[in-house]
This record gives C-alpha cells, structure tokens and sequence, in this order.
C-alpha cells in the first residue's frame, strides 16, 4: 500500500485548518433558554427584534433560541410573562461574543472568522442565565372575581380636589 508523500499531507491538514471555523465548530449556533415562573402555568410570548412572535407557549419551558439574527448580527428576544391577576413581567434574552470566535485567528482562518461564524450565528454565545420569574400580585385585575362592594362615606370625608368630581344624584 502506497502511504501519501508527507508534503500532501501537511497540504491538506493546512487546507483544512484553514477553511474549518473554531465557533462553530466548538460552539453553538442556537441555546436552550429554561423559562420558569411562580405561579407555573404563565403564558409565555417569546419575540425577537424585530417584533416578531417565536415561542407562545406556558412555565415551565425550555426553548431553543438562534443565537444569530443575520450576518455579523446578534439575536435578541423577549421574553413576556403573564398570568390573570399578576402583573406581566418582561425579561430580555441576550448574546455576546463567543470567545471560540477568535480562535480563528489561530487555526480557524479568514474563512472561518469573516463568512462561516457569522452566516450560522455561532460567533454569538448566549449570556441570559436561565428565567426564573416570581409574578408579583397586580393591583388592577383583569378578571375579578370578588364581589363588588358598595361604600357609603359622608361627604366631609371626601378630599377637596375629589369634590369638584362629585355629581349630585336626585
């Protein structure tokens, strides 16, 4: 069996080297983003930057988001939280540079740094720790449920600024 002359050899480890891309290859290109609440069973409404809706669904939830938003661009979401009688909460997810995006400026290449990385999103890496939201009671409910109630109160307790508002029933 005839073995390749060494200079073939190191030709192709080169070549490869230099057309292979250290973040995506060691990275990710889209992250699971965990999204809990308390109370669970919130309606959960993930968008991206440009507003649109990716993810309707209800905590808890574990959801794959890219991590890129276009060549050289970044991803960046929305994550609403909601329940009946709580106030929403709005949590951003955001990414930041990868450090493997500069390994390839040791074995990855021009290639790797200036098309691959950027085209698939890996050169971003995501920096939100996972979500986990405690919904705060809301002072104006969306749906009561409690009976209403009927105060009556003497007109000497009501506030002078309050008065002018006052109208007078027959």
């Amino acid at each position: 069996m005839r073995r390749a002359p060494f200079k073939v050899t190191v030709f192709v480890v080169v070549l490869s080297t230099f057309f292979s891309s250290c973040a995506t290859i060691l990275g990710h290109s889209s992250y699971p983003v965990s999204i809990n609440s308390n109370p669970s069973g919130a309606t959960i409404n993930i968008t991206d930057k440009k507003g649109k809706e990716i993810f309707k669904g209800q905590s808890p939830a574990t959801v794959e988001l890219k991590s890129g938003a276009g060549f050289f661009s970044k991803a960046e979401y929305q994550v609403k939280i909601t329940s009946p009688g709580y106030a929403e909460q709005i949590v951003p997810v955001n990414y930041r540079l990868n450090g493997w995006y500069f390994g390839n400026l040791i074995i990855g290449g021009a290639l790797g740094m200036l098309i691959i990385d950027p085209i698939t999103g890996a050169m971003w890496k995501l920096s939100t720790p996972p979500i986990n939201i405690k919904l705060n009671k809301s002072n104006k409910s969306t749906t009561s449920t409690e009976t209403p109630i009927l105060k009556i109160i003497d007109i000497a307790n009501v506030p002078e600024d309050m008065r002018s508002k006052l109208i007078r029933v027959k």
